[in-house]
């Protein structure tokens, strides 16, 4: 199929999907995995694969490097033993296991060992769609723990691969060496790319050049640490975490517009993409599985996903008690999750397309020329428990209803907060900056009051019984969005008479549509 034609079926599937998602209430990677399972079955779509390197070296830096950088670098601290330990330790117990009962159903060791370390780490864009409205402290804990995973999986897939290929040899030295490579030039090289963007974009003041070198960054830190043999994974979400710290003093206002709308697009096409290839990789394991029959894969299928949920389940419910028999500290007892929270954790173990990367990313033929031993198995497998865990989210929302976990608010009071101190530092500094601007006194006034009504709006929030001031405000948004519409009406007349330009037109129709997206949230106006 040509590459017009590809592009027009996923965009018209993505679209559908979207649509069909919010009438039937079912998370749209659901229906894009199976709308790509039935887009396997058209004779044109059977030869479109995912290229393993196009999702190891194009989709991966990029979608890592946004999820990195809108995630909590706080929670991550609060939570950085949790998230080390099921980053390292449960991505090596996961791939033991599979690989154990891999090999019980047949597969040599080595094989094996490569299928679970394909199976090992959750998959961080998974996770960030699928899980998005639980808890923050959760959300962050799964968002951290798949992001950094992929680096212990990649190391000890390698390692696999390179054993029975035959190119690595296995020594407790040289495993020590290759992940002290792995972590230590890869969080290096994430700190040298963020040091270098953040000096240049001190110099940049042209929105477009910005974010090229933003686009550019995720790529940079993922191709210097591969240079260097490190994890490429790590080296973009530790240079995404630190650019999330300094990207709010270096950059300007238009160019965090820019950045936030391509972003935001740019990563849901590639997401919903991701899905929907998933879903066609799917069709092509099962019919490329030639060394067993069907029913033997699908029983294989049915007892790793087993094996994968129930690792998983093994930790969180014991990990936790040797944590708190070595730490009674009183804040480690504030931050401990209860049984039911550690279910929803459980459930949203989900694998994705990093781990159909690696499945594919196998080699045809070994060193010695002969067939890779059960190739075609191991992918096979790997798409099928992808799509079980995956369709784990259909159970999510339920679990989360059964589990009861506490409201979180805290992002709407430290919100509020923002505002509160934002605003009320303004006012202080206000005669200052009036006097060394020259500001003519009806001008200070004028803003006074506006920054005065504002700071009674967000103390108003904090009032529930203050239902007077939410009507008026709710009536005032409702009135100025009505007027925006007759004002964007005349404006479009005045095109239409050829009155104005069309370049007047755009210019004005912009302004209109930052006020109006800003009346149009559900907070106080500022």
């Amino acid at each position: 199929m040509h590459g017009l034609e590809l592009v027009v079926v996923l965009g018209a599937a993505l679209l559908c999907a979207g649509i069909v998602a919010r009438r039937v209430r079912v998370a749209p990677p659901i229906l894009l995995l199976l709308c790509g399972i039935a887009l396997g079955f058209l004779p044109a779509l059977r030869e479109v694969h995912l290229p393993p390197e196009a999702m190891l070296l194009l989709f991966l830096p990029a979608l890592l490097y946004w999820e990195s950088i809108t995630t909590s670098l706080r929670e991550i601290r609060n939570n950085l033993r949790v998230i080390v330990l099921a980053s390292t330790l449960l991505v090596i117990a996961t791939a033991a296991a599979v690989a154990a009962v891999a090999h019980a159903l047949g597969l040599p060791w080595g094989p094996a060992w490569v299928l679970g370390a394909a199976l090992a780490p959750t998959d961080a864009t998974a996770v960030g769609v699928l899980a998005r409205s639980l808890p923050r402290r959760t959300v962050t804990t799964l968002r951290a723990e798949s992001l950094v995973n992929d680096g212990t999986a990649l190391v000890v897939y390698g390692l696999a691969v390179g054993i029975t290929v035959g190119e690595e040899s296995f020594g407790a030295l040289h495993v020590s060496g290759l992940f002290l490579l792995s972590y230590g030039g890869g969080a290096l090289a994430g700190v040298l790319v963020a040091w270098l963007v953040t000096q240049t974009r001190r110099r940049l003041d042209d929105p477009l050049q910005e974010n090229v070198l933003i686009l550019l960054t995720p790529f940079s830190a993922f191709l210097l640490a591969e240079v260097v043999g490190a994890s490429g994974v790590l080296a973009v979400v530790v240079c995404g975490l630190i650019m999330s710290q300094t990207g709010p003093r270096v950059g300007r206002a238009d160019s965090r517009q820019l950045t936030t709308a391509f972003w935001t697009l740019a990563t849901y096409l590639l997401n919903g993409a991701l899905f929907v290839l998933v879903g066609l990789e799917v069709q092509s394991a099962i019919r490329g599985l030639t060394s067993t029959d069907l029913t033997r894969g699908l029983f294989a299928v049915a007892v790793v996903s087993a094996v994968v949920i129930g690792v998983r389940f093994a930790w969180l419910f014991t990990m936790p008690y040797v944590i708190r028999a070595l730490d009674r500290r009183p804040q480690q007892r504030l931050r401990r999750v209860g049984p039911r929270g550690r279910i929803v954790n459980g459930v949203a173990g989900f694998r994705g397309a990093v781990s159909l990367a690696a499945a594919l990313a196998v080699p045809a033929t070994l060193a010695s020329g002969e067939p890779f031993p059960g190739r075609d198995l191991i992918v096979f497998v790997t798409a099928g428990v992808i799509a079980v865990t995956l369709l784990q989210a259909l159970v999510l929302p339920a679990v989360v209803r059964w589990a009861r976990l506490p409201l979180d608010t805290s992002v709407e009071e430290e919100q509020r907060l923002a505002q509160t101190e934002a605003t009320g530092a303004a006012l202080a500094a206000l005669p200052e900056v009036a006097a060394e601007l020259g500001t003519d006194p009806d001008v200070v006034d004028r803003t006074r009051r506006e920054y005065e009504e504002h700071l009674h709006l967000v103390h108003r929030d904090l009032d529930d019984d203050d239902e007077p001031a939410t009507r008026h405000e709710e009536q005032y948004a409702a009135l100025r969005l009505a007027l925006l519409g007759r004002k964007r009406a005349t404006v479009v007349a005045l095109r239409d008479q050829q009155r104005i330009d069309d370049i007047v037109l755009r210019r004005y129709q912009a302004r209109l549509d930052i006020e109006e997206v800003r009346l149009s949230r559900s907070e106080p106006v500022e």
